[in-house]
């Protein structure tokens, strides 16, 4: 049956308005192009209700609203237009009222934000993410990095906690922590890449998702090599990186302890009551190619533990590094009188006040 003329011309008519809406959207009615269009609208609608509007209800300063959200969702070129616009309207709203309504403090006022809005915008291009979308995803890398840091239940008998604190508050630093449990087996690396905070913590971000996937997937005594391996052929020369290494067999608690560059790893005698430092030694990662490392190994016995920390907790400049650990051995028996897993938060805040570094301290006990 042939469509009649009048369906045909409705069917031509829905198929020219589908294509001229989906040009609508794709060309001017996009997401950006419409924030600028509202702000744009709230920026002149402002200056019309100043001018013309009941006194009071639009008052010229709440032009800034418009260029904090610019700042926050649109593109530079877009900001660019919005800022020029919002001078316009500024302009318009002086000439036609009192002068002391658009005073300089005003003008100086939004200029300071406007410059900011669009370093902000600038930055936000750059990444290529508008509004907080930058703001969730460096939450969720946080909150990646946090995940990997925590430490395997283990199986009974044992007990393990972690604590790192990032310089200056923030929520990125450049220690963090890798572990896995296979079987009767569980393997803790303690890392600290160079620098510290926020400076640090993007490369620690890169480096914690390698050396986890390293942990679990190359054998114990390799690990530290791999891990030098991966900082030579990526590192770019960004600098160093120390870890430490602890392996342990959970059914017998012999373990052993490998380092590159890092504060030795402590190991706490529950039958003499008292610390002492283990001998790894080797060479921090990501200087010099094909490197080796060797174990130092012990026990751990009902009521020993160990201790692996970070510089950030026994490094104080212009004091030699032996007098930091000695610090640390003696700040360590809160562990023993407070218990291992509540007093490991005391121990990091006892050596890290008044200090802006990175710092990180795992305890593992056998009870």
């Amino acid at each position: 049956m042939n469509p009649t003329p009048t369906a045909k011309a409705a069917r031509m008519l829905r198929s020219a308005a589908q294509r001229f809406i989906a040009v609508l959207k794709r060309k001017v009615l996009f997401r950006y192009r419409l924030v600028l269009i509202t702000l744009v609208t709230l920026a002149v609608g402002i200056g019309v209700g100043a001018v013309w509007g009941p006194t009071g209800w639009f008052p010229p300063s709440s032009t800034i609203l418009t260029v904090l959200a610019g700042g926050l969702l649109l593109k530079r070129k877009s900001l660019a237009f919005l800022l020029a616009v919002v001078a316009a309207v500024l302009l318009f709203v002086a000439s036609r009222l009192d002068v002391g309504q658009v005073g300089p403090g005003l003008l100086v006022t939004i200029g300071v934000t406007a410059v900011l809005s669009y370093l902000l915008s600038g930055v936000r291009e750059r990444l290529g993410v508008q509004g907080l979308s930058g703001e969730m995803m460096l939450l969720d890398l946080r909150d990646r990095l946090r995940h990997q840091g925590r430490l395997p239940e283990l199986p009974e008998g044992w007990g393990r906690t972690a604590v790192l604190r990032q310089a200056g508050g923030s929520s990125f630093g450049g220690d963090f922590v890798v572990s896995i449990l296979r079987g009767n087996r569980l393997d803790i690396a303690v890392v600290d890449v160079s620098g510290k905070g926020v400076d640090a913590g993007t490369r620690a971000l890169m480096l914690s998702g390698a050396f986890s996937g390293l942990i679990g997937a190359v054998p114990a005594r390799d690990f530290l090599a791999h891990c030098n391996d991966y900082l030579m052929r990526n590192s770019g020369g960004e600098g160093f990186v120390t870890a430490v290494h602890l392996s342990v067999d959970t059914d017998t608690g012999e373990y052993q302890v490998a380092s590159a560059g890092h504060p030795p790893a402590l190991h706490y005698d529950g039958g003499a009551g008292s610390w002492s430092a283990t001998d790894a030694k080797g060479v921090v990662l990501g200087v010099i190619p094909e490197m080796t490392y060797g174990f130092v190994e012990g026990r751990l016995r009902p009521g020993d533990a160990i201790m692996l920390c970070t510089d950030g907790l026994i490094e104080t400049p212009g004091e030699d590094l032996d007098a930091g650990i000695d610090r640390l051995l003696g700040t360590a028996d809160i562990l023993v009188t407070q218990g291992f897993a509540t007093g490991a938060g005391e121990v990091v805040d006892t050596l890290s006040k008044d200090k802006n570094d990175d710092c990180a301290l795992v305890v593992l006990w056998r009870s």
